[in-house]
């Protein structure tokens, strides 16, 4: 049995929890065969029904490694629109390492959905401090971050994304609570 199987989050309109491999299929049509979807992101779009099947298998793999690396499925239908994942970088400091969904959810109030969730799970264990970052060049990111009150901390030095050599800037953004407070 897997020790993060259960972990499930909700907000409004959206459940995070496990991928199954019958996700493959919709998360191949509504987010991995997108390259606007992939743009800022550190992964490949997805060209084939094989390999969104072997990606789905790779994800799941991940998800069992990764406690709170989570699917997003519209609450509605139950389809798989997106992906969310945080992680613990140190004593009570979380980050998102990475939050999207397909292009036909944009701009529905998602995203800040799925981050504002993240920090109260976050919360929830016991944490102080909560990270968040984007692309420079990401302004939808950098709009949903900053909706949510994250506040600016540092520039990373340039990078280069190595599927495209194309040079970019992250942006990195905290959000900080006193224990017992809110966020």
């Amino acid at each position: 049995m897997d020790q993060f199987e259960n972990i499930s989050i909700e907000t409004p309109d959206l459940i995070l929890k496990k991928a199954h491999y019958e996700d493959w299929e919709p998360l191949y049509r509504n987010i991995w065969c997108h390259p606007e979807s992939a743009k800022y992101m550190l992964w490949n779009v997805t060209t084939s029904e094989e390999d969104a099947k072997a990606r789905i298998i790779r994800t799941i793999e991940f998800e069992k490694k990764e406690k709170y690396g989570l699917i997003v499925y519209l609450k509605s239908t139950m389809e798989a629109i997106g992906f969310a994942c945080m992680r613990e970088v140190e004593p009570e400091i979380y980050e998102e390492t990475g939050i999207a969904v397909g292009p036909e959810y944009v701009r529905k109030g998602y995203g800040r959905q799925i981050l504002t969730a993240l920090c109260d799970e976050a919360k929830r264990q016991g944490v102080r401090e909560f990270r968040a970052s984007y692309r420079k060049m990401n302004l939808a990111s950098k709009g949903m971050i900053e909706a949510c009150g994250f506040e600016f901390d540092f520039e990373s030095e340039e990078k280069v994304d190595p599927r495209n050599g194309e040079k970019y800037t992250v942006v990195n953004c905290k959000k900080k609570w006193t224990k017992g407070t809110g966020l």
